[in-house]
């Protein structure tokens, strides 16, 4: 019904010619009309948005280094702890071997005291040394004992840098670009990561949306939790135009509106079962609007006069009067949905209302009638060329 009359109302130039020829004649002109029935419309709000992964990690260094070896590429889907790239670990296995050698060496040397303190211990007993020698060993005791504590975390300092020649994922996910490759030197100091791994397996879509339109949402109140769990489910519609398949929710509102935009920052969460969303994307988080018992006409059928919207209303002696009429600020670009100035029942022109005047007479048709006159026109038309072409 709606694509006949758009139809309608785009393609009748050719009738509205011969509606102009009917005053000559003193006919009065037809014009299509319709009636103004209710129904559902299906609204929607759309807000453009940003797409990045639940969790989206930059790998950097932690040791210096040449690269050795890659063990994955871009795009790679990777597990948490797979290794990623390896870092030369020649000078760490040095240091690692160094630090083993100065624990050993720091035992010998606790151990060594320990068999000192003892024996000053027994002796100091007999008194054959005093109770300030037996104090000295003991103080050498515990300088040993904490030299031997500090090799030890040397040990374990250097078994870190080790194992940090080996970079992990710190996540599932799935591989970035990799900017660095085998022979490139890297440290914890480099501009770039060596990748970033995006868990993509749920993705959030950033939006803003203005105070005002955050009012619609929200006017009953409530907490910030009551208020997200009144909204409705979201849809998310890809850069390509498609609507994705799984519908997601509202789970963040920003608690302060940015003073330079007047808008406030949400956060919608979307499953992403099947990798179909990707991280650093783009498209626009839809909200549902539907209106029940609304009013909707083709918006062929008003004209506007300094931004007020005007159709022609058929009186019962098919006059016409040009009533004002309020439409939702949401369309879809070819229909209208009134909210007030029109009501259930009336009949209003759908084609032809630029050149109606307010009280002009019409003889009402309906669009199905108008469609075989346009299309018999049509008909004529083509005949007449065919017969001038033989002639």
């Amino acid at each position: 019904m709606k694509s006949r009359l758009v139809l309608l109302a785009c393609c009748l130039t050719l009738l509205s010619s011969c509606g102009q020829g009917d005053k000559g004649t003193g006919k009065t002109p037809e014009f299509a009309v319709i009636e103004a029935k209710t129904t559902t419309a299906n609204l929607t709000n759309s807000y453009p948005a940003t797409i990045k992964g639940k969790q989206d990690v930059e790998i950097r260094p932690m040791v210096s280094g040449f690269i050795t070896k890659l063990h994955v590429d871009e795009g790679a889907t990777v597990r948490k702890g797979q290794v990623l790239f390896s870092i030369d670990p020649v000078q760490y296995q040095a240091a690692v071997n160094s630090a083993k050698a100065a624990v050993e060496t720091a035992k010998a040397a606790v151990n060594t005291q320990e068999l000192t303190v003892n024996n000053k211990r027994e002796l100091n007993k007999k008194n054959i040394i005093s109770d300030y020698d037996l104090q000295m060993a003991e103080n050498q005791l515990a300088q040993t004992k904490a030299q031997l504590a500090q090799a030890n975390a040397q040990l374990v300092n250097a078994k870190n840098n080790l194992s940090y020649t080996s970079v992990t994922s710190p996540s599932d996910g799935v591989v970035g670009s990799i900017p660095y490759r085998v022979g490139s030197l890297v440290s914890p100091s480099v501009a770039s990561p060596l990748t970033t791994v995006a868990d993509i397996s749920e993705m959030y879509a950033y939006f803003s949306m203005t105070e005002r339109q955050l009012l619609s949402q929200i006017r009953e109140g409530g907490s910030i939790k009551e208020i997200l769990e009144k909204m409705p489910d979201v849809q998310l519609q890809l850069i390509d135009g498609t609507m994705y398949a799984d519908s997601g929710r509202v789970e963040t509102i920003s608690g302060v509106i940015d003073q330079a935009t007047g808008s406030v920052t949400m956060r919608a969460l979307f499953p992403n079962k099947h990798n179909v969303l990707r991280s650093g994307s783009t498209g626009n988080v839809v909200f549902p609007n539907p209106m029940e018992n609304v009013i909707m006409i083709p918006q062929s059928a008003t004209t506007e006069i300094q931004d007020k919207k005007f159709v022609f209303v058929l009186q019962p002696d098919n006059t016409l009067k040009n009533t004002e009429i309020k439409v939702f600020k949401l369309n879809d670009g070819k229909y209208y949905y009134v909210t007030d100035g029109l009501k259930a029942g009336e009949k209003i022109v759908i084609e032809g209302v630029q050149n109606l005047k307010d009280g002009q007479s019409i003889t009402p048709i309906t669009p199905a009638e108008k469609e075989a006159e346009y299309q018999k026109a049509l008909k004529d038309q083509k005949e007449g060329n065919i017969q001038t072409a033989f002639q």
